[in-house]
């Protein structure tokens, strides 16, 4: 995670594009809504579709001017690059495989990037990504949304001081059930492109949301995976990628975690769980529950820690805009992540690095998200062997 002005700046909005997310799409409606939730950014451009039609009638739906409504991500690239009140920053919303080739695109060209995850359909495209982004100087934010939820990072700031001592396991777990029956061939543009492993890569399950499991458990733990063995399956008949993943993970420093990744397990919607034990206590959180947050000290009662109350610290603070009650959750977790963006480009546009607390996930982070996946594939291709990353 990079850590490094503040979420108060005083700097005017920063000029945005999009590239995706236009008629049809799900996540481009979420990241427009982050976007704009705290005023840092104005979006003036966009690319939003990979069919010139369907780009313009999306842009002109969204009242982009039009000579900033693009048919192309390159063509957009290269007239906004030249534009004197150009884009400073571009939100990528496409499927998995055009991550690269687009991000590339604005970033040679010293256009920050804000990309939703994963980083790449593969992992070799990855680490050349990560490359390009060092060249360029520009900001590069991931946007795994649920490091932005104030109790996930008042987990993390427990862990931190030491609150559960030296951790030992870690439980992460991420079902879902909206792939159970053959939804790709129903005409779902979201289930079509997930399903895909030209466009999503060779992950299923463990691509969409076993990679947001993954980081979560390593953002709020502070560990390093060394090693992993999965058992992967695709138990819708024909499906080309995993639908269901069991992983058993070793981590740096010994210790121990399980998770669970599937869209085939009928009652669940988006049931993110994470749980984390050391020798002085544990921690229980759920996505569908973000503003409670559970901390066990080990041989005391169970204590319930709630967003904006009592016992929340400054990490949890930050992210916190309404009081304690009013809930928070999906579209304010991802409008975080866009506040810590626009704090790392505003200390850019004075050639300088964000403060301390200013916490995002980076490209390094999305190339160990890929390196997951694809040891995940590789490890269950082996009847399960250990791998490690």
């Amino acid at each position: 995670m990079a850590i490094g002005a503040s979420r108060n700046d005083t700097h005017g909005p920063i000029r945005l594009g999009m590239v995706g997310g236009g008629q049809g799409a799900f996540i481009g409606a979420v990241h427009r809504i982050a976007a704009r939730m705290d005023g840092h950014f104005a979006l003036l451009a966009g690319a939003l579709s990979s069919d010139p039609e369907r780009a313009k009638a999306s842009g002109r739906e969204l009242g982009l001017a039009e000579d900033r409504n693009y048919g192309s991500y390159e063509e957009m690239a290269k007239r906004e690059a030249r534009l004197k009140d150009g884009i400073e920053a571009v939100s990528i919303v496409t499927p998995n495989h055009m991550h690269v080739p687009v991000a590339k695109e604005f970033l040679k060209r010293g256009i920050h990037v804000i990309c939703d995850k994963p980083l790449s359909s593969n992992l070799r495209d990855a680490k050349r990504l990560a490359e390009v982004v060092e060249k360029s100087g520009a900001v590069f934010v991931l946007t795994h949304n649920y490091t932005g939820y104030p109790m996930v990072r008042q987990a993390r700031a427990m862990v931190e001081e030491g609150r559960l001592g030296d951790i030992r396991v870690v439980q992460v777990e991420y079902p879902q059930d909206w792939l159970s029956e053959k939804t790709e061939e129903s005409g779902n543009k979201q289930a079509e492109w997930r399903t895909d492993p030209a466009r999503s890569g060779v992950g299923g399950s463990t691509g969409d949301i076993g990679t947001h499991a993954y980081n979560l458990a390593c953002f709020v733990s502070g560990l390093t995976l060394e090693s992993l063995a999965a058992d992967l399956d695709s138990f819708v008949e024909g499906r080309r990628v995993d639908d269901n993943a069991h992983v058993l993970l070793r981590f740096a420093g010994g210790a121990k975690g399980m998770l669970w990744a599937s869209q085939v397990a009928p009652g669940n919607e988006n049931a993110l769980k994470l749980r984390v034990y050391g020798t002085k206590g544990g921690l229980e959180w759920a996505q569908e529950n973000p503003n409670l947050l559970w901390f066990t000290p080990l041989g005391e009662e169970k204590r319930l820690i709630t967003r904006g109350g009592a016992g929340a610290g400054p990490a949890a603070a930050r992210m916190t805009r309404t009081p304690g009650g009013h809930p928070e959750g999906y579209l304010e977790g991802f409008a975080n992540i866009y506040a810590e963006a626009a704090a790392a480009i505003r200390a850019a546009r004075d050639g300088g690095k964000p403060a301390r607390e200013v916490v995002y996930p980076t490209v390094q982070d999305g190339v160990a998200g890929v390196a997951f996946v694809e040891a995940c594939v590789k490890s269950s291709q082996k009847n399960g062997a250990w791998v490690s990353l």
